[in-house]
């Protein structure tokens, strides 16, 4: 058995096989690291600048926001298979959001909850829409970023919230 650490989150995988994606944030495996040769970009000192904070701070309300959304779609899920994938929509949205608070150096805020729809189809096709918008404003803000480690961050968000996009697909 080995430890695998991803690179985004800075969390721990154990297990024989590096995982395809990081259990916990979604990063793809390309940013999954054998434990000694790992470097969280969490654990990387960085100044931040004033764009890219405004930046972080988006996100931060973005994704608290999606994870507060899905905790939702969850407790009105027609079935259990969908339950369970809205509650890790929300871990997942949750750990982005704790990456960021760990970028900055802040708390986590409140989290206030959210409304939506009782009908599956129609939150899938919120999902979608949510998703989209952070897949381009992660494009955006990897762009404008000059720090290796905020860039990196954002192009890893960008790639996992299209995935959730490909994954809501296949229930339409």
């Amino acid at each position: 058995m080995k430890t695998y650490i991803c690179q985004i989150c800075g969390d721990a995988y154990l297990g024989h096989e590096k995982p395809t994606d990081c259990p916990f944030c979604g990063a793809h495996d390309n940013f999954i690291k054998e434990g000694k040769e790992s470097n969280p970009i969490i654990n990387q000192p960085t100044d931040i600048s004033e764009l890219s904070k405004k930046n972080l701070e988006e996100t931060l309300a973005l994704e608290i926001r999606a994870n507060a959304i899905y905790l939702c779609m969850a407790g009105k899920a027609d079935t259990y298979e969908l339950k369970a994938m809205y509650k890790r929509l929300a871990k997942v949205e949750l750990e982005h959001a704790a990456v960021v608070t760990k970028l900055m150096n802040i708390q986590m805020p409140e989290i206030a909850p959210q409304e939506c729809s009782e009908d599956d189809v129609e939150n899938f096709r919120k999902t979608i829409e949510l998703e989209e918008h952070a897949t381009d404003i992660y494009s955006k803000f990897a762009k404008e970023a000059t720090e290796a480690n905020i860039r990196i961050f954002f192009t890893a968000l960008m790639q996992v919230e299209k995935d959730h996009i490909e994954l809501i697909k296949n229930y339409l």
